[in-house]
């Protein structure tokens, strides 16, 4: 049977969303960074060229590739799937579909003159594209209730979140960004990585409303210690981006928060805890090995175009090394200024 891949423009996408987002959440493979509301966020918050595309036998999908364009001066150019996402990479009805989407992947980075193609596949693929495996990701399955869910969580975590349920800690869903964003923005320059604008935030809130929610956590005296903002997928909730302030680890608000995120997701009938990426061997890497979640290897596949070798945006490549010092001596309000205008090319 014949296969056509079509090449999906923002119009286009916007009238077959829920086509696209129901072959998405149906697919074994499918995630959260395969909807079509990514498309919008991107365009709207940074405004890189989208290249979405679909397989389609018989007037079906049987097939998709989100595809986004990053071209930078500082830190190269690229044709990714998805950038500013921890999956991606091509879901199909079968190999040799999947592989005809990457074929024509291929051929758009060719046409585009990128350096080079990446696709973020969370499995191994029967693939020639050059792998790399930098990053693991780590879940489990929540318990029934939130006394089976501590009960889960490896014994020296569990006395850790036991001890945070004691300090008069506070937890608050909601859609607000006001204090999440001044709490990212302050554990980001204490990282040395420039910040996301807040715009960005704010069109995820637009675009995914209803399949997400932001959690802050307050002090005994009603002040800000951490917040997360949070996905919901199928039956997953994927604690995405968290930060915290100075007083946060003396009063293991992180350690309450994902402990509630986890017992507010069980609630609501999600059954599955994503914890996300993290670099192999890293601190967050052993933070999560410590909540007794096994890390299982990503597999980031790569078509080179002009570039010679791989790409390294690792904060741990040396080179970064000088950069992150002075990053980390800013004013909080010019990471504020200057993070945006970096960070949506560091997807």
């Amino acid at each position: 049977m014949a296969t056509d891949i079509q090449q999906l423009t923002a119009d286009n996408l916007s009238l077959n969303a829920e086509v696209w987002d129901d072959y998405v959440k149906q697919h074994a493979n499918g995630s959260f960074f395969h909807l079509s509301g990514w498309q919008q966020v991107i365009a709207d918050a940074f405004g890189h060229p989208c290249f979405y595309l679909a397989a389609i036998q018989e007037q079906k999908i049987v097939g998709v590739l989100p595809l986004v364009e990053v071209k930078s001066a500082l830190f190269g150019h690229a044709l990714i799937s998805t950038p500013f996402c921890v999956y991606g990479g091509a879901i199909a009805e079968g190999d040799d579909i999947r592989k005809a989407l990457e074929a024509r992947a291929c051929q758009l980075a060719e046409e585009l003159s990128v350096d080079y193609l990446e696709l973020r596949y969370r499995d191994k693929q029967e693939s020639d594209l050059l792998l790399k495996q930098a990053h693991s990701t780590f879940g489990c399955e929540l318990g029934e209730d939130a006394e089976k869910i501590l009960a889960n969580v490896k014994k020296k975590q569990r006395a850790v979140i036991r001890h945070s349920l004691k300090n008069e800690l506070s937890a608050e869903f909601s859609h607000e960004l006001d204090d999440f964003y001044q709490l990212l923005s302050t554990s980001y320059r204490n990282l040395g990585t420039p910040i996301f604008s807040k715009r960005y935030f704010q069109s995820l809130v637009k675009y995914f409303g209803n399949q997400l929610d932001v959690l802050v956590i307050k002090d005994a005296n009603g002040q800000p210690s951490n917040a997360v903002m949070n996905f919901y997928f199928n039956e997953q909730v994927l604690p995405y981006y968290g930060g915290g302030n100075s007083e946060a680890r003396a009063l293991k608000s992180a350690d309450f928060m994902y402990y509630q995120v986890m017992c507010n997701a069980r609630k609501k009938g999600f059954t599955w805890y994503d914890f996300g990426r993290s670099k192999n061997d890293s601190g967050p890497y052993k933070y999560k090995k410590n909540w007794g979640m096994e890390p299982q290897p990503l597999h980031y596949y790569y078509h080179l175009v002009n570039a010679e070798a791989l790409p390294n945006l690792s904060p741990n490549n040396p080179k970064y090394k000088l950069f992150i010092g002075l990053w980390q001596k800013l004013p909080l309000w010019i990471s504020q200024w200057l993070g945006p205008k970096l960070s949506k090319y560091l997807g």
